[in-house]
């Protein structure tokens, strides 16, 4: 029977020396490659516009993410408001960008854990907790000591310090990075971020050392590592390096879900071609590539797409 880690963590004294390294991380600010350096426990902000309280936007059940996390009860969503990259053409544009959400106390974030595993949840998955994490701990620890033993999903843009994830060893449960681009110059331009295909490939690698490839039990996930990647039309997004990184330096048993729902939000109608939907030829491509890499585990979840092959 799966028991989260974090509750032997909880036991040795362990987790709260991770939650005060994580704080420290955050004073000055070096959680995420970005690397701000402000002092948010004194109030500042960075790139991310978040200080030292949590800020969510909303939570509850999700029926819409992979199968292996929704089950038949939903994947514990919460939705973490603002993030750590500022992608142009971002999908939770109010979120991300516009600061949809409200700020709330530690012990309210570990009350809607709580809820969401009463609720029937499978998981509680973090959507872009990369800035907020000393918070999300330090609530997870509130929240096991009140019955909490659902797994710990990690869904983020891979935009991640290793440093940082080194201190989420058996917290995190399941890692679900969206590994974005190839070329470091368009991650630049369309995400206003530096180095991020050796960072988010660094992160991978390390995320993978942590839980491996993804363990289903019973038709849902429990641990391991669940990657996806975004196809962007004009193939802005690298796919095929990015997917033969997966086979050949992560693992070929990777769960990947190459997904195909990019459309136009946010400011991407100055940045074409994202001013355009994705095509389906582009994504069968996308596909082909998969195959043509090795890679053995793609998420069967219906396209969009009528496909043809």
């Amino acid at each position: 029977m799966f028991e989260p880690s974090y509750l032997k963590l909880i036991e040795s004294g362990e987790l709260d020396r991770r939650i005060n390294a994580l704080y420290a991380r955050i004073s000055p600010c070096l959680l995420c490659p970005n690397e701000c350096g402000v002092d948010r426990l004194s109030g500042e902000k960075g790139l991310c516009q978040v200080g030292a309280r949590p800020m969510v936007s909303s939570y509850g059940p999700h029926f819409g993410e992979e199968d292996p996390l929704v089950g038949f009860g939903g994947s514990g969503t919460i939705f973490f408001t603002y993030c750590n990259m500022a992608c142009v053409y971002c999908q939770n544009w109010e979120i991300s960008h516009l600061g949809e959400g409200e700020e709330i106390s530690v012990e309210d974030l570990a009350r809607i854990m709580l809820l969401l595993q009463a609720r029937g949840c499978h998981n509680i998955n973090l959507v872009t907790p990369t800035h907020q994490i000393p918070f999300i701990v330090e609530a997870l620890k509130l929240a096991a000591k009140e019955g909490l033993r659902l797994p710990l999903v990690y869904n983020c843009g891979g935009y991640e310090s290793v440093e940082t994830l080194r201190l989420l060893e058996d917290i995190v449960d399941i890692y679900m990075p969206d590994i974005k681009y190839a070329e470091e110059k368009v991650a630049a331009r369309l995400s206003k971020v530096t180095d991020y295909p050796r960072k988010a490939k660094e992160a991978l690698k390390e995320m993978h050392r942590q839980v491996g490839d993804l363990v289903i039990e019973d038709g849902v996930a429990v641990r391991g590592l669940l990657v996806r990647h975004l196809v962007l039309p004009g193939n802005l997004s690298g796919t095929k390096e990015v997917l033969s990184f997966i086979a050949q330096e992560i693992s070929p048993d990777t769960y990947v879900n190459l997904m195909d729902q990019y459309r136009p939000c946010g400011e991407a109608w100055k940045y074409p071609p994202l001013d355009r939907s994705l095509s389906q030829e582009e994504y069968e491509e996308a596909l082909r590539f998969a195959r043509e890499v090795g890679l053995k585990r793609l998420d069967e979840r219906r396209s969009r797409f009528v496909l043809a092959i």
